[in-house]
């Protein structure tokens, strides 16, 4: 499983990825201190894999594990690519669950990007520029299918539907995560 670690700039997200991978990736206190993903995989600790591997007759242990991205600060804008948002949002899209980093701490050492702490109002920025990504992928998706729709084959035009519906879904503000797909239209997502 691969987890990418976002939030606005200076919230902790490197911080938290050391603490999680023990690495040492740069910790400082401006905007985009981290602009390459810093990557870290973590092993997932299972007291069943010894017995198994007594059962099997193997003194080789592969554990299962989680690779952990710490991706570059977002900010509101992203999406129309204000700071690092284009490679921000090019990197999102490549792990499997997003860790979602908010302030809620109070330091006048620390840069904030924001006009106080408000970690509803930082999630909300993270969540919109999320779903404006997820619009501008879609519309461009369905563009891409409305051409070839033209032979009009019903697993196009099933997508097609299904992309309306998302996009429906993401116009009222509504994250990709909570859309619920049809059977039929589950191995489009």
């Amino acid at each position: 499983m691969k987890i990418g670690i976002v939030g606005l700039p200076n919230v902790g997200k490197s911080t938290l990825f050391n603490a999680l991978t023990g690495a040492r990736a740069l910790v400082a206190n401006y905007a985009f201190a981290t602009i390459h993903p810093n990557m870290g995989v973590v092993p997932v600790p299972d007291k069943r894999l010894a017995a198994l591997a007594k059962v099997v007759g193997t003194e080789t242990l592969i554990p299962a594990t989680v690779e952990f991205v710490d991706i570059a600060g977002l900010v509101k804008g992203a999406s129309r690519g204000e700071g690092l948002g284009n490679q921000f949002l090019s990197h999102i899209r490549e792990v499997d669950a997003i860790l979602h980093v908010v302030r809620c701490f109070e330091d006048e050492n620390i840069v904030y990007v924001g006009n106080g702490i408000d970690p509803i109002a930082d999630y909300r920025t993270i969540e919109i520029e999320l779903i404006l990504a997820d619009i501008a992928h879609l519309e461009r998706r369905q563009a891409k299918l409305t051409k070839q729709a033209k032979g009009h084959a019903a697993e196009v035009l099933s997508e097609l539907a299904m992309i309306e519906r998302l996009l429906l879904h993401l116009n009222d503000e509504k994250p990709a995560r909570s859309f619920i797909p049809s059977d039929a239209e589950l191995h489009f997502m």
